[in-house]
């Protein structure tokens, strides 16, 4: 089976507050919420991914060293097998809007149930309660 590598990162707002968001209509997993990031281009690091990504979708600027690893998921898909490493982030530049369509929501971590997420994202939600 594909090994598919894809970062992703909770970006912690002044309030305590993650940013996730919701995956378009239509696609793989369509409408569940996420954390931000994307498939890594050939040669990128997972941090470079990011930092691409995040002004990809967001329009925000962020430098590898306000990226802090945090822990990993590991998932088997039917058509993949997914590894995605999470990154903690609290300071970037410029305000996160939705560049490709999708929603967004700030979220306090003691409302993460609220937001239906794919599998590979459920098992870092305690993790980054504890840790937050």
């Amino acid at each position: 089976m594909t090994l598919v590598l894809v970062a992703a990162v909770a970006l912690v707002d002044r309030d305590g507050r993650v940013l996730l968001a919701r995956r378009p209509q239509g696609g793989f997993l369509s409408g569940l919420w996420e954390f931000p990031g994307g498939k890594l281009e050939a040669g990128e690091t997972p941090e470079q991914a990011l930092i691409r990504e995040l002004e990809e979708e967001l329009g925000i600027l962020t430098w590898q060293s306000c990226l802090a690893p945090l822990t990993f998921a590991s998932h088997a898909y039917e058509e993949f097998d997914l590894l995605m490493p999470l990154f903690i982030c609290r300071k970037w530049q410029g305000t996160a809007m939705p560049k490709e369509g999708q929603d967004l929501a700030w979220v306090r971590p003691s409302e993460f149930g609220r937001y239906p997420m794919p599998p590979a994202d459920r098992p870092l939600l305690p993790i980054l309660r504890d840790w937050l």
